[in-house]
């Protein structure tokens, strides 16, 4: 079976299963809070979320930093960091792409359990 007979079968199998697919190289879309829930599981992997930019800090340590929001979670689980190279300002709806680390020190108090770094910004469809 050639490459796009086998995504045909397993958007069929998507499509009657209700269970999203995930192609090799492809991102995870998860919340925030099922991130922080099976934080081990995901570190290394690169996944993608989808959240309201609620605080920024541009060019610290050559990055941009941001807190990223999508209404999920509750105090400690509910705010994610990400590293960019991009721009991003407060209010801005986002999809992001990044490597989840887990444990992130980077001294002077700065100590992230987890944070999304190297990631990719585009605005959200439909803002």
């Amino acid at each position: 079976m050639n490459h796009f007979g086998l995504r045909l079968v397993t958007v069929t199998l998507w499509l009657a299963t209700s269970a999203m697919p995930v192609f090799a190289g492809e991102a995870v879309v998860k919340s925030v809070d099922a991130l922080f829930a099976d934080k081990a599981h995901w570190k290394g992997q690169r996944v993608q979320i989808k959240g309201k930019v609620v605080k920024v800090n541009a060019g610290i340590m050559g990055k941009n930093f941001f807190h990223l929001q999508d209404g999920s979670g509750k105090a400690g689980s509910n705010d994610l960091t990400v590293t960019t190279q991009q721009d991003v300002h407060v209010g801005d709806i986002v999809v992001v792409t990044g490597l989840v680390t887990l444990d992130r020190d980077f001294g002077a108090g700065y100590s992230y359990p987890v944070i999304l770094e190297e990631a990719t910004v585009e605005k959200a469809s439909g803002h």
